[in-house]
């Protein structure tokens, strides 16, 4: 326990739940948008459950940095490319995050009613496996960072329950935000869709810096910002002439 004398160990303590924080935002909203397709006395539960489950995939694969150690050794090679599991891990989940991205933003663009039907026929255990499927994904990168920044385990849990802690918290206005604007909703799919790529990419030995995603989506969210802005003002000026 000598650690928690070490300033060091307080810094990477600090550095890694602001990282875990920045990583798990891919995450969230993916449970957000997930979550908001249940009826409405679901939706919180499958948000914690989601976010407890995204703790405890990271902290199993947290205990097995050995295993992780050997995810990234090549298992086979595809024309002198060699390939590893935490390639086809993902590949998968870029895969999945491309199909599911762009049959939601299907759903939401055809209209209200063929996302209500939808809605009816997503059951609660489907949303669950679906969160747990991009859970694993998702956590793989950041527990691999975890392990490169942090020399000593209980840093890197407690960085990882701080994170998500902090993330449960963002979980309900998040959700309610995106549930309420139609066209956040589309931004925050086509965000999705960028990571599915950025995995795709990265699994064939393709590394797209995360910074170059989150500077695009930020752009897209401050344009969006500026546009609720402009609309909120628009039909309050047609409000007060009515």
């Amino acid at each position: 326990m000598d650690f928690l004398l070490d300033p060091q160990a307080w810094a990477s303590l600090v550095t890694l739940t602001a990282l875990e924080i920045v990583l798990g935002i891919d995450n969230l909203l993916f449970i957000a948008i997930l979550s908001n397709k249940l009826p409405a006395h679901q939706q919180r539960a499958a948000r914690r459950s989601g976010l407890a489950l995204a703790v405890i995939t990271r902290l199993l694969l947290l205990a097995s940095i050995f295993w992780l150690a050997k995810a990234t050794e090549p298992l086979f090679s595809v024309f002198e490319h060699p390939v590893s599991i935490r390639d086809l891990i993902l590949l998968g989940g870029g895969l999945f995050l491309l199909a599911k991205g762009t049959t939601e933003i299907h759903t939401t663009v055809d209209g209200v009613e063929e996302e209500m039907r939808q809605a009816k026929t997503t059951g609660f255990i489907a949303v669950i496996l679906q969160i747990m499927v991009l859970d694993i994904v998702f956590s793989l990168d950041s527990v691999i960072t975890a392990v490169g920044m942090a020399q000593h385990l209980p840093v890197m849990a407690a960085a990882i329950i701080i994170a998500v802690g902090i993330m449960m918290f963002a979980a309900e206005p998040l959700s309610q935000f995106i549930n309420t604007h139609i066209s956040v909703k589309v931004l925050a799919l086509s965000f999705l869709i960028l990571v599915g790529v950025a995995l795709i990419a990265d699994g064939l030995g393709f590394h797209i810096p995360k910074g170059y995603l989150y500077f695009a989506i930020a752009f897209s969210v401050a344009v969006e910002a500026l546009n609720l802005k402009a609309t909120r003002r628009r039909r309050q000026a047609a409000a007060q002439v009515h």
